[in-house]
């Protein structure tokens, strides 16, 4: 397999004079010179430059179709794709290809669709990796580090929106370290105002020596868009290899620390964030971390969140830290500082399994996501995530929301117990379930019977899936 690698090739004097023109603020002037003279000849060097960069980028991004199962319906999803390596390695967004029964990919200047194994996922960044077989070798792409960017730089978006293949868009860099308030997503995002349509999401974000800096994630509005660094991607990519990607964990919910707040609890200047709520069992129980408490240091790092959207940073500093590695945490209880020792925890699974039943109702794994989202009393049991309209679990009144304790005699204190206890309960004509609702016990009696025909269950696609405003696949 193809080792990755960052292309390091010394700028050319075109690449240097480009560099020089969009450092001095002149290419937006040189646009709208006479065409003589020597802007003109600059502007068409510049322009030149554009296109033979569009030119080398666009083999290296494939279209991807995915059909994706959400609860009863199949749906097709469009995005696209970075060529990572010569021998058939891709990159795109885990958004793309989340719950995907079937990922074909088109690889620019090539007729036949390739069959996609997906090899692995990053929810909390967004990221997949895809692996293809082809007959020859494929044009990967040629990788920078978005590092290096500076907001006003000028990049190019390359990718698929709505099918169109190979559609390149021009624009800056007008931020970076964006984050956003998207539970469990842990990247600090490039903004550009650089199009990122729906269909773009996966491809690349370009600087003008023609590296890629970053895979495009999502859209919100004309001319706002959100890139995941290629740092932070490939790093990604290198952990789903070795077999996982293993985040630190402290076990606790978090507030910012506005400036009303410190008035109120009398901090003066002090930052950090608020300690809402604390696991049992975890690791900043152990330390004895409690509600109320404000971290202001994490180590030597000063802990700043002041909105919602800041408590991403202190998240990735969490995240970011090794499982068994100590950590000291400066915090203010009761406006005295204290210093706890903590000791970083491995972060329990983010995505639940999930469990498709015949008559009609799905049910997934407990997490420990899952049990605070959802604000369960406990962490035992299957919780069902849908149920079918007029399935057998329907008429017999299961909903969305009950947790399954027990199916006939057996006790189901999780996803392994739930599939033995179904397996047991096939050959009955009915079956009953032991479930809590809030703080209720339910008995239903699930009767088996024709399953009712649906919109959706047919093996062909019913037609782009339903997301919302913040996805562009």
């Amino acid at each position: 397999m193809a080792e990755l690698t960052r292309e390091t090739r010394p700028a050319d004097a075109r690449i240097r004079m480009t560099r020089a023109l969009l450092a001095s603020g002149f290419a937006l002037a040189l646009a709208a010179l006479p065409a003589h003279g020597q802007g003109a000849a600059d502007h068409e060097e510049l322009e030149q430059h554009i296109i033979e960069i569009a030119q080398r980028v666009i083999p290296s991004v494939v279209y991807i179709e995915a059909i994706v199962k959400v609860n009863d319906r199949r749906n097709q999803v469009t995005g696209s794709g970075v060529i990572l390596s010569a021998d058939g390695l891709v990159i795109t967004n885990q958004h793309v290809v989340e719950k995907a029964e079937k990922v074909e990919v088109v690889v620019p200047g090539r007729k036949q669709k390739h069959r996609a194994k997906i090899l692995g996922t990053d929810k909390q960044t967004d990221i997949a990796l895809l692996r293809l077989s082809p007959d020859s070798a494929l044009p990967a792409a040629h990788f920078g580090s978005a590092n290096e960017l500076r907001v006003g730089q000028w990049v190019l978006a390359v990718g698929n929106p709505y099918g169109l293949d190979g559609t390149v868009s021009l624009g800056i860099v007008s931020a970076k370290g964006r984050n956003l308030e998207i539970p469990d997503l842990l990247n600090d995002f490039i903004q550009t105002d650089a199009m990122i349509d729906r269909g773009s999401s996966g491809g690349p974000l370009v600087d003008l020596e023609g590296r890629v800096v970053g895979i495009n994630s999502r859209g919100q509005g004309r001319g706002i868009g959100f890139t995941i660094p290629i740092d932070t991607a490939l790093e990604v990519v290198a952990a789903i290899q070795k077999g996982g990607i293993e985040r630190g964990w402290l076990g606790v919910s978090l507030q910012p620390l506005d400036r009303d707040l410190a008035v109120y609890f009398g901090l003066g200047d002090a930052t950090g964030v608020v300690v809402n709520s604390v696991s049992a069992k975890s690791p900043a129980e152990r330390a004895g971390l409690r509600p109320g408490d404000v971290v202001t240091h994490f180590g030597d790092r000063t802990v700043e969140a002041e909105k919602d959207e800041d408590i991403g940073t202190f998240q990735r500093l969490v995240a970011g830290s090794h499982p068994g590695q100590k950590v000291e945490l400066a915090i203010l209880r009761d406006g005295k500082r204290r210093t706890l020792e903590i000791e970083i925890g491995s972060q329990p699974k983010v995505e639940p399994e999930e469990e498709e039943t015949e008559v009609g109702f799905h049910v997934q794994e407990i997490t420990e996501n899952l049990f605070r989202a959802e604000r369960l009393t406990s962490r035992h049991g299957a919780y069902i995530s849908f149920v079918e309209r007029g399935s057998p679990a329907s008429e017999a009144g299961l909903l969305p929301g009950d947790v399954v304790e027990r199916i006939e005699r057996r006790d189901v204190e999780n996803l392994a117990d739930f599939r033995k206890a179904m397996a047991e309960a096939e050959s009955r004509a009915s079956f009953l379930v032991t479930a809590r609702r809030g703080e209720e016990t339910k008995f239903i009696l699930v009767k088996r019977g024709a399953r009712p025909s649906a919109p959706g269950d047919a093996d062909e696609p019913a037609g782009e899936a339903a997301h919302g405003p913040e996805d562009t696949k």
